[in-house]
């Protein structure tokens, strides 16, 4: 038997202690963007409502300059801090943020079948929004891995967040190139002799886009139903560009679901 299925139920192992284990590598990459994908919401402008009178001054709203989020993020957590808000509340603020529709159900199942999945996050949110939006709702070990702005509490209690890396990628903000994290992650696993047969990339945003076109003809473009990233691939197709992968339009985890449950049994 398999021992990441010894015992009753799935027993959930980092993919390197699978692997190491003799399980057989995951066939499947599923990729997910956050905000607006796994939450119904944006995490980051969701904090708000932790902040005097549950808005930001103008002069604060007004700072930010396109491509720079993570700059203004910055901005918005000193105010947080010098206006007296500490972690314990923010925590309790982002912990009632909703899954978007289905998407619960979607992770338990990829939960219970990761001998076909690998799971990765790549988000422009932060590492400490992501851990407590996720270990509340215990799909913590679902994921293999997450990519995203590394966050932290300072000694003074105030939240700190730093660019997830640098890139050269003239289509994507300054602090982070969803392709680029794509590409190395692939090609870590393929060192480890893991290779997927499928990627499966979930997302809706504009800066989901760059990755979405490092996409191969066997791989699978997810976009969110009437958000930014189906519109973008639609009038990619209109300009007679389009991207390489099948593309899959989706407005519930559910269908996506449906999806997954048809790869393993083909």
């Amino acid at each position: 038997e398999c021992p990441c299925l010894a015992g009753s139920g799935l027993r959930w192992l980092p993919a390197a202690s699978r692997h190491a284990a003799g399980c057989p590598s995951p066939s499947f990459l599923l990729v997910f963007d956050f905000d607006y994908t796994v939450i119904d919401e944006n995490s980051d402008t969701w904090i708000v409502k932790c902040a005097p009178e549950e808005k930001l001054p103008n002069k604060l709203r007004n700072s930010y300059q396109k491509g720079h989020w993570t700059e203004y993020m910055s901005r918005v957590f000193r105010y947080l801090g010098d206006s007296g808000v500490r972690e314990d509340e923010m925590k309790r603020t982002m912990t009632t943020i909703p899954f978007t529709s289905g998407m619960r159900d979607l992770l338990d199942f990829i939960g219970k079948n990761k001998d076909f999945f690998d799971c990765i996050i790549i988000s422009d949110s932060n590492t400490v929004f992501i851990d407590w939006i996720l270990k509340a709702a215990n799909f913590h070990e679902v994921l293999d891995e997450v990519f995203t702005n590394p966050a932290t509490f300072s000694g003074t209690g105030y939240l700190t967040v730093q660019n997830f890396h640098t890139h050269h990628c003239a289509k994507c903000p300054k602090n982070l190139c969803k392709r680029k994290v794509l590409e190395e992650f692939v090609d870590k696993k393929l060192q480890q002799g893991v290779k997927y047969t499928k990627i499966i990339y979930v997302g809706d945003g504009g800066n989901d886009l760059c990755p979405v076109t490092s996409l191969k003809k066997d791989d699978i473009a997810m976009p969110r139903q009437g958000y930014t990233l189906q519109k973008m691939i639609s009038q990619m197709s209109e300009d007679f560009d389009p991207v390489q992968s099948s593309v899959l339009v989706w407005s519930s985890g559910i269908e996506i679901l449906s999806h997954l449950k048809l790869l393993i049994k083909e």
